[in-house]
C-alpha cells in the first residue's frame, strides 16, 4: 500500500475516534480517607466537537458509583460539570471504576467517564497466605501484620475457621507490628482455611481482618521436554 494512502487512512481513523465529549484528565482520582464511607466529587468537561450533543441516560459499571450531569445538553465549545459519588464500604487500595455517558452523537454514542478510588490501606498483612504441601514438616510459619494508619492498633483475639492448626501472636512494636505464628498439627490432608483477627480500631471495616493458610498438593514438576519447548 502507497505511503500517502496509508497515511490518509491512520488520519480518518484518527478523525473518527476523535472524542466530542472529553474530560481534561484521563481519570478522575478519589482518594478518600480511611474512615470514609462515602466520597463525592465535582467534574469538568468539554464538548469539543462541531455540533450539540445530547445525553441520553448514564450507566454506571458498578453499583458503587453514581453520577450526575448538569445538562441534558451541550453546545460545541461548552463545558459542563458533573458529579460523582462513590459508597467506599470495604474498598481498600487501588480500583478503577467508570460511567457510561449515552449521546445522541453517532460519532460518539457512548463517552466513557473512568474514576480511580485509591483507599489507603491501614491494614498490612505480610504474607497473606502460609502454605504448606501436602506431606511437608509441620514446622510453624510466620506472617507479620503491620498497622500503618494514623491511630495505633491492637490484636483483641485471633480465631480460626480450622481446628487443624496452632497459632499464636506477639507484639512487636506496641500498636504498630505483630507476629502471628501458625503451625499445622497434620499435612497430611488438604486444608484452606483462615485467622480471624479482631482488632480495636475505631472504623468498623478494619476491625475484623484475615490471613490465610493452606496445606495443598505440590504441583507436579514439567516434563524435561516440556521445558525446553517453552524456551524462545
Amino acid at each position: 500500500m502507497p505511503a500517502t494512502r496509508l497515511t490518509l487512512l491512520l488520519f480518518a481513523f484518527a478523525a473518527s475516534v476523535h472524542a466530542e465529549l472529553t474530560l481534561d484528565v484521563p481519570a478522575i482520582e478519589l482518594k478518600p480517607k480511611p474512615e470514609d464511607e462515602e466520597v463525592e466529587t465535582t467534574f469538568k468537561f468539554r464538548n469539543k466537537g462541531d455540533k450539540t450533543v445530547k445525553i441520553l441516560g448514564l450507566e454506571s459499571a458498578c453499583s458503587c458509583l453514581s453520577a450526575t450531569l448538569d445538562k441534558a445538553e451541550y453546545a460545541p465549545g461548552e463545558v459542563g460539570t458533573g458529579h460523582a459519588s462513590f459508597k467506599v464500604s470495604t474498598f481498600v487500595g487501588r480500583h478503577e471504576k467508570f460511567v457510561t455517558v449515552n449521546t445522541d452523537n453517532p460519532k460518539q454514542p457512548d463517552w466513557q467517564i473512568n474514576f480511580i478510588l485509591d483507599v489507603p490501606a491501614v491494614v498490612d498483612i505480610m504474607p497473606k497466605n502460609l502454605q504448606w504441601w501436602i506431606g511437608d514438616d509441620t514446622k510453624a510459619k510466620a506472617c507479620l501484620v503491620k498497622f500503618t494508619g494514623d491511630e495505633p492498633m491492637k490484636i483483641l483475639k485471633i480465631t480460626p475457621t480450622r481446628q487443624n492448626v496452632e497459632f499464636d501472636w506477639k507484639e512487636i512494636k506496641e500498636g504498630r507490628e505483630y507476629l502471628i505464628t501458625v503451625k499445622p498439627k497434620s499435612t497430611a490432608d488438604i486444608t484452606m482455611g483462615a485467622l480471624k483477627i479482631e482488632t480495636n480500631s475505631s472504623i468498623a471495616k478494619y476491625r475484623y481482618q484475615l490471613a490465610f493458610f493452606s496445606i495443598t498438593n505440590k504441583p507436579e514438576p514439567q516434563p524435561a521436554a516440556a521445558t525446553a519447548a517453552t524456551k524462545p
